[in-house]
């Protein structure tokens, strides 16, 4: 219930002064003006308010009221979240388009959940049965792929008091056909009994509880090779693609959102061009998730918060995002949150503390936004729930630098907090060369996390062959300086073959086609078969070199041009094929050396 807390005194575009301030406090959600739009509070002098407006505020007058609602921003929790396009503020935009049109009109109150949808809810209490927070009381089923696991909430609301959900018993469940509205269970607390809904509440600012943080040792699967066999990252951890223009941030995220293993995706566009939005909103309903042959939309959430809109909106989003992933993740999922770009949402925060008048740090970002990007890129880990399930909540968040420079602000903080950094590179980029992740400066602290996993299920020394590769690779960088001077033909032999199998393992292993029906994806299997026969080649052509064979003779081997195409001539359940291409080489490299005995 709103309570009138004041008036405008001064608009300031986003920012809005209300005096005879009363009865509000810090950080909670008010309306502003007659029209009512949705407002935080962020600063406080004795009857005075600041409140950043989440809304255009064109067209407020002075005088107009302000009205407080005596709770934080926050999002509704329950069934009809997955496949769901919101903005910023948890509003529905579809929903929105068949009730107003296209475009938001300002002070649109539309509940988030349908509140007429029938969710069937299956019971997994009984009365008498002992909870606590967390606990599953139920499920429904919200897609094909998730099931909408129930949690008792954190917090129990008593009389008008909140207090701990702590250890009580079920009074009664009530299974059938429900709204998120309904109650579908009730427990007995200090002898009254409290009802409990389908949908439940919580503020975005604060992270979710959970009983234990585990170890982030057991690596989220993409696909890309560059990624998972180079620069892994572990479920629950976080990473950043920082990149100009034109270098595929946005497609790369993409594929991590379709080809990656987690169970849930939650894609934030917060400040990105309308465009670019407007191929995301349209591209993902048509997706097919290739785990299961259903829409990706069956296990993916949308928050569209484009550049034109609201700029203080971009900052709700992205807590609106993690919060909503925080809440799958306590069902015991697995989800990835794609925030593309946190620069846009840095660029938010700098205008509003312009506006407020706050000393700016480097290049006018407050000195704020490194415990701002901390607070968000923190709130991602692999956890035991409060219902003793694992889950993880695991953040790739994009970054666009001006011009590609990554010494700007918000590349360098967010490197302090993120251990996993995929440097996009123009240069690779204008040769075409996709994913144009660099492997030069790109790395991964999840190396020595997930080397368990990969011995365990996929190759006993995965690491020692990433290892060789990426010494060829970085053997090849410091060559290149000396070939831009005296061109390659001035190399010796052993020179010359890092020089080829650096050029086999750019095209045939880091590069990788999007658009590929085979190449898009590579399970881990395939990710080791096709490093080890190129490895292959590298060291046994260095003992045919160390004979005398000049390394043309190596090149010219017809196997060289299968090893580079296998990633899109072999299919991912066909790996005896690479096995064949292995028998092949060794076959081809046997007879070469037979020459120079």
């Amino acid at each position: 219930m709103s309570s009138r807390a004041g008036s405008i005194e001064a608009v300031d575009g986003p920012v809005v002064t209300v005096a005879d301030a009363q009865g509000i406090s810090i950080a909670e959600l008010v309306l502003v003006g007659d029209d009512h739009l949705l407002g935080e509070v962020i600063r406080l002098e004795g009857n005075t308010a600041t409140v950043q407006v989440y809304e255009n505020t064109g067209g407020l007058e002075p005088g107009e009221p302000v009205y407080g609602t005596g709770g934080p921003l926050s999002v509704e929790l329950g069934p009809g979240i997955i496949g769901n396009i919101f903005d910023g503020l948890q509003r529905p935009l579809e929903v929105i388009e068949t009730r107003t049109g296209a475009f938001v009109h300002r002070g649109v109150s539309i509940p988030p959940l349908d509140r007429q949808r029938q969710w069937l809810f299956h019971p997994s209490v009984r009365p008498g049965e002992e909870i606590h927070r967390g606990s599953v009381l139920g499920s429904v089923f919200e897609s094909d792929l998730i099931e909408h696991r129930l949690l008792v909430p954190v917090r129990l609301h008593m009389g008008g008091v909140s207090r701990t959900m702590l250890a009580e018993r079920v009074a009664a469940v009530t299974p059938g056909e429900h709204t998120v509205g309904d109650y579908v269970a009730s427990v007995d607390v200090d002898h009254r009994e409290t009802r409990l809904q389908m949908m439940q509440r919580w503020p975005v600012r604060h992270a979710r509880p959970y009983r234990q943080r585990l170890l982030p040792d057991v690596p989220l699967i993409t696909g890309q090779r560059v990624i998972d066999t180079f620069f892994p990252i572990a479920k629950g951890g976080t990473a950043a693609i920082p990149g100009g223009f034109g270098t595929g941030k946005t497609v790369t995220q993409h594929q991590l959102a379709k080809w990656s293993d987690a169970d849930i995706v939650v894609y934030i566009g917060c400040g990105e061009r309308g465009n670019e939005m407007t191929e995301v909103l349209i591209d993902f309903p048509m997706l097919v998730d290739p785990r299961s042959g259903k829409p990706l939309m069956q296990r993916t959430v949308l928050i569209a918060n484009t550049s034109n809109m609201p700029v203080a909106a971009r900052e709700a989003s992205m807590y609106t995002g993690v919060t909503l992933a925080e809440y799958y993740r306590d069902m015991g999922y697995d989800v990835a949150v794609m925030a593309d770009s946190t620069s846009r949402w840095a660029e938010a925060l700098r205008e509003i503390a312009g506006r407020l008048e706050e000393l700016p740090a480097e290049e006018g970002f407050p000195a704020y936004l490194p415990s701002r990007l901390a607070e968000f890129y923190e709130r991602a880990g692999r956890v035991v729930t409060l219902g003793g399930m694992n889950g993880s909540v695991t953040i790739v968040g994009a970054v666009s630098p001006p011009g590609g420079n990554f010494s700007e602000p918000v590349t360098q903080n967010t490197l302090r907090f993120v251990r996993c950094f995929w440097a996009l590179d123009k240069s690779l980029a204008a040769a075409r060369h996709f994913p144009a992740i660099n492997w030069i400066e790109s790395y991964s602290e999840y190396l020595d996390s997930v080397e368990g996993w990969w011995s365990k299920n996929v190759f006993n020394d995965w690491r020692g062959l990433r290892n060789r590769a990426m010494g060829v690779l970085q053997e090849e960088n410091h060559l290149q300086q000396i070939v831009k001077l005296v061109g390659a033909d001035a190399l010796p032999d052993e020179q010359r073959l890092v020089l080829e199998t650096a050029r086999m393992l750019r095209e045939g292993f880091l590069q990788q086609n999007a658009m590929d029906p085979i190449d898009t994806y590579t399970t881990p299997q395939k990710q080791v078969a096709m490093l080890r026969s190129m490895m292959r080649f590298y060291e046994r052509g260095r003992e045919i070199v160390a004979r005398g064979a000049p390394v043309i003779r190596l090149r010219e081997l017809s196997i060289v041009a299968h090893l580079i195409r296998m990633k899109n001539e072999v299919p991912n359940d066909r790996l005896t094929e690479i096995d064949d291409i292995g028998l092949a080489l060794d076959r081809q490299l046997n007879e070469l050396e037979s020459e120079y005995l």
